[in-house]
């Protein structure tokens, strides 16, 4: 199917026409009779002798998603021919090809920057899960990322797109050279409209001043997709809903004598295509928005140029294939080569007029003060911690926009923008942050699905209340309930001492009841409900990205009930209180939340029982690296007793998938466990633009020992296991589908769908 990603549906009552300057250049000419594509493409030239003077040129880029790359090969031909323009107006793609052309960008530069941007990157508003707080990976490890509602006023509110446009906008920075000053509309060399809708009333609202890339941004804004923008007290989205090919507009911004139009709108779904919920609603956002081009195409006069290139098998979301756009939307200008060169002036004219709409050098500034605007609840200092950009240094546009994803990256904006202004002599860089309209309170939700061969079938939902921004200096409050297999809940206090939040305390009580396996040999002999109650206490150093250092005092209890077998390990009852402290490390540069292509975990712990006199020591250690399409991955852990013996219930554990997967989870309990593995992974798929991720079929080679056995093992010493899997990251958390063989024969497979 593919993207409705710039079509929509036409809008009944008068546009409205954002602009302070009057427009510039002749009144319209009357509307003639109405001609069709065909004929607008076959016509000849109106007259056969020069005219006076030459004719003005308004040049129309409609909107099309991906498909709309095609207009950068349009704009290569009129260079090479030497075809001057008189105004531009832009849709959607349309727009941001119009807009990058009258800022500056050659269409070689263009090119050039649409083919090497990171589309599939671009829909996805966070930024890389390395460059998160460690605190932002647990609550996404936690939560399905598009679970998070917001709570006021007792209802829930939904966030306004599943795309808020946070990389978006930063790359229209970068693409038409915001750092060096917001390129404004009104200050164009070429006169540019940029035509988008407001969803309020469906008006057709068309932009003629302010800023560019604000503009680009309205206009691109499709409807559900992309978070509609607030500006000048409208709500826009993209401007194909109303006028997917503004020829109007040029009409009456220069009074055009001649307008080239660009169609490179998505062609109807074939009747067999029309199925389902999203396949439906395509086709007749298709439907309204072929009316409005059908419209704009009745407009066309015998002397004006109409190009649709032949674009098909590329989607609206096709944006791998810019390049063979581009090649295509050439190809559709050399077929009319004849008719656009009657519009070309000599040499010297055209550098004249090269001259006039030229954009001068974009001279780097020099930041003369920095200041934080917008800011309701969230304290200043939280955000100028991740700003690097220091005062009275040139300004590093890639390390703003590295910063301004970091401080997005925090969980509390609906987006985050920069400007740079010029007041007198001093340059000013103002960052834009704007906090979400739908917090300071959300609810989050879990989702957990898996069944082994073993051990049957476990399902869990989870749900959380986290109330953020309690205080100036950023306390939270986390409240979260389990229902499943796995029933209990927690809450968690989390206050920041600072406004830099570099150090914090952190409270936490919690109970969860759930089922626990105990096997004797190859045989589950006992099933036991385990409850475990804990309260903690503990102080902590946030390490920037790099993870998080914490120490404190935990007190915790468990209480085992028979279910089902016999008690062979005398495990009924209630262990005694274990409370001590705690010292724990828990660093994080993996830059995927759940199969990482590259990076590497450490975690570590010691916790020493006063009441028990026993030290428990673990460590984890991971690791992924890329290539070609492959990833390979390992692992090594250990859990033991640095003094004393561990109880049942703090000893580690061996079993489940990627931890010996041949064998059942938990199968082998004691003390000195150690375990690795090394894997490789086969890249076979990737998911659709705007899901990070991919799936995979994986190889994984492991290995286990329990130097001390609590339970009956009939195999001792190293144990080994392969396991064979396919799986990826999903919107729903991991999913994946297993295969392990151990040792003497053992057998397991899984499924697994959701949230740890």
């Amino acid at each position: 199917m593919r993207l409705p990603f710039l079509s929509g549906v036409t809008a009944l009552g008068c546009a409205v026409v954002l602009a302070a300057p009057a427009a510039r250049g002749q009144a319209a000419a009357p509307r003639e009779s109405a001609a069709s594509a065909t004929s607008a493409t076959s016509a000849t030239s109106a007259t056969s002798a020069a005219p006076a003077r030459r004719p003005r040129v308004g040049l129309v880029l409609g909107g099309g998603g991906a498909r709309g790359a095609a207009h950068i090969g349009v704009l290569e031909v009129l260079e090479q021919l030497h075809v001057p323009v008189d105004c531009v107006a832009g849709t959607s793609m349309g727009a941001l090809v119009a807009g990058a052309w009258d800022s500056g960008l050659t269409p070689a530069q263009m090119r050039e920057a649409l083919v090497h941007a990171d589309w599939n990157g671009m829909f996805t508003d966070a930024p890389d899960y390395a460059e998160l707080g460690l605190r932002s990976k647990r609550l996404a490890q936690r939560f399905l990322p598009g679970s998070e509602l917001g709570l006021q006023h007792g209802g829930a509110v939904t966030p306004p797109g599943v795309v808020s446009g946070q990389k978006i906008k930063l790359f229209f920075n970068q693409l038409v050279h915001a750092d060096a000053g917001e390129p404004m509309l009104e200050s164009l060399p070429l006169p540019l409209s940029i035509v988008a809708t407001d969803i309020g009333n469906g008006q057709r609202v068309v932009l003629r001043d302010g800023s560019l890339t604000l503009a680009m941004r309205a206009s691109m804004s499709v409807p559900g997709l992309l978070a509609p923008l607030d500006y000048r007290g409208h709500k826009l989205v993209d401007g194909g809903l109303v006028d997917n090919l503004p020829i109007a507009e040029v009409r009456e911004r220069c009074g055009a004598d001649v307008v080239i139009a660009v169609n490179v709108g998505s062609p109807l779904l074939a009747p067999d295509q029309v199925s389902g919920l999203f396949g439906i609603s395509a086709q007749v956002i298709a439907l309204l928005t072929e009316q409005n081009v059908r419209a704009s195409l009745a407009t066309l006069r015998p002397n004006d140029i109409y190009l649709q290139p032949d674009l098909d098998g590329i989607g609206a979301g096709d944006f791998d294939r810019v390049a063979d756009a581009a090649v295509r939307g050439r190809a559709a200008a050399e077929a009319l080569r004849a008719r656009l060169a009657a519009l070309a002036v000599d040499a010297p004219s055209y550098d004249a007029w090269r001259h006039r709409v030229e954009v001068r050098g974009h001279d780097v500034p020099r930041i003369d003060d920095i200041r934080i605007a917008g800011l309701v609840r969230v304290d200043e200092q939280a955000v100028r911690r991740h700003l690097r950009q220091r005062v009275g240094a040139p300004l590093d546009r890639a390390a703003l926009d590295h910063d301004i994803l970091r401080i997005y990256g925090d969980g509390w904006y609906e987006s985050v923008d920069y400007e740079v202004l010029r007041e007198g002599p001093r340059t000013v860089l103002r960052v834009l942050p704007v906090e979400k309209s739908w917090g300071p309170d959300y609810l989050r939700l879990g989702l957990q699905l898996e069944s082994s061969l073993s051990q049957g079938s476990t399902y869990g939902l989870r749900a959380a209340y986290q109330k953020t921004w309690i205080n100036h200096l950023g306390g939270e409050l986390l409240l979260d309930a389990d229902l499943g297999s796995r029933t209990g809940g927690s809450a968690e206090w989390y206050q920041p001492l600072s406004g830099t939040q570099r150090f914090f305390v952190q409270a936490l009580a919690d109970y969860h009841r759930e089922r626990t396996d105990y096997f004797l040999g190859d045989q589950r002999i006992a099933e036991y409900v385990s409850a475990r109650s804990s309260v903690e206490l503990a102080g902590g150093v946030n390490l920037d990205v790099l993870g998080q250092w914490r120490a404190g005092w935990r007190e915790s209890r468990t209480t085992n009930a028979l279910q089902t077998g016999v008690d062979q390990y005398g495990l009924v009852g209630t262990t005694p209180r274990s409370g001590g402290w705690f010292v724990a490390a828990d660093l994080d540069r993996f830059d995927r939340l759940y199969f990482p292509r590259s990076g590497w975990s450490v975690s570590a712990e010691g916790y020493r029982s006063e009441q028990r006199g026993y030290t428990r020591a673990a460590l984890d250690l991971r690791a992924a690296w890329p290539w070609q399409d492959w990833v390979l991955g390992g692992r090594a852990s250990w859990v033991g007793a640095a003094a004393g013996t561990l109880p049942m219930s703090e000893a580690g554990k061996l079993g489940g998938f990627l931890n010996l997967t041949g064998f059942a989870a938990g199968q082998f309990v004691g003390d000195d466990v150690d375990y690795l593995h090394l894997r490789a992974e086969r890249i076979i798929g990737r998911l659709p633009l705007g899901l990070r991720g991919d799936m995979r079929l994986g190889l994984a080679l492991e290995a286990g020992r329990v130097g001390e056995p609590y339970t009956l093992q009939v195999r001792n010493g190293w144990l080994q296991s392969v396991a064979l899997y396919v799986g990826g990251e999903t919107p729903f958390g991991p999913v994946y589908l297993g295969f392990g063989r151990g040792s003497g024969g053992a057998t397991n497979a899984y499924l697994f769908v959701g949230t740890p």
